[in-house]
């Protein structure tokens, strides 16, 4: 299944990012620790890079995240020019502290009351988006939701005489070519509910979790290794959980939402879904596969 989610508001919202580029200095750009590939929009990519516009790269939820896999993407995001990365989590204001003075060192020629800094806020639904600005602000200015999509406009929020930070709405780009892509943004609650099946996801969830963190799965759910395939695991799962519905079939539903809901949430440990050389070869093996069919057509 290839999972697509793209709502209507988030056209509007691309073209008024587009013309807030032309008057802001740089790009904050919020990943997802756990996804920093699959988390990062190529459209945001795209446009600030036409304006040439720098970036910081900030990989929020990092606690919710594998670190020796989080310190690889930062040193990943840092080889690449006009680009800063940090690993923080948006519920620590000792680690929100560190962005201002680093958006300061990407654009040194502003900062001062006759030219503010100007920063535009972006990324996918559901990354932290809000939670930052508001401990930046110091105050709840933005809406803050555990689904994705709350922002709808543009903010532009005034943090000091010095800084200007204007906030944008959650966009996803109008075609997930990558379907690993698409199941990674669903599983970490990107993706609106109605754009996947939660049991198919949670299976692409849990083998991807089982090949790197098998130890993680058997100490929460107390299933040893080797471990069942396809839907077997959430059968074994309800069983020993309880999960029953009328007639005494097992609820495989509840078992993939519990399965989900224990990886958002950092209930299973630390995980990281992706590395940069994981995320090389999967990009390799896409473009392989779409050379192969454009040459059978």
């Amino acid at each position: 299944m290839s999972i697509q989610w793209f709502p209507g508001h988030m056209t509007a919202a691309k073209k008024k990012a587009e013309e807030a580029l032309e008057t802001n200095d740089l790009v904050i750009e919020v990943l997802d620790a756990r996804i920093p590939g699959s988390s990062t929009n190529p459209m945001i990519d795209t446009m600030r890079k036409e304006r040439q516009r720098p970036c910081l790269k900030i990989l929020n939820k990092s606690d919710l995240a594998d670190p020796k896999v989080t310190k690889a993407w930062v040193e990943y995001f840092n080889a690449m020019p006009h680009t800063t990365a940090i690993t923080l989590s948006a519920k620590s204001v000792g680690d929100v502290k560190k962005i201002l003075p680093l958006c300061s060192k990407l654009a040194p020629h502003r900062n001062s009351s006759i030219k503010p800094l100007r920063m535009l806020i972006m990324g996918v639904p559901n990354v932290g988006k809000s939670t930052i600005i508001n401990a930046l602000h110091h105050k709840k200015i933005a809406k803050v939701g555990n689904e994705p999509a709350v922002t709808k406009q543009q903010q532009r929020i005034i943090l000091s005489a010095s800084m200007i930070l204007t906030d944008t709405p959650g966009m996803m780009w109008p075609k997930i070519s990558n379907e690993i892509d698409g199941y990674y943004l669903a599983a970490s609650h990107t993706i609106g509910i109605n754009a996947y099946d939660e049991i198919e996801t949670a299976m692409f969830l849990f083998h991807t979790i089982k090949d790197n963190y098998a130890e993680l799965i058997s100490k929460k759910y107390k299933i040893e290794p080797p471990f069942p395939e396809d839907e077997e695991f959430l059968k074994i799962l309800a069983k020993k959980r309880g999960f029953m519905v009328k007639g005494g079939a097992v609820d495989l539903y509840k078992s993939a939402t519990t399965l989900l809901n224990d990886y958002r949430q950092g209930i299973l440990g630390s995980i990281s879904l992706e590395s940069p050389v994981s995320r090389a070869i999967m990009l390799k093996k896409l473009v392989d596969r779409q050379a192969e069919e454009a040459a059978q057509e």
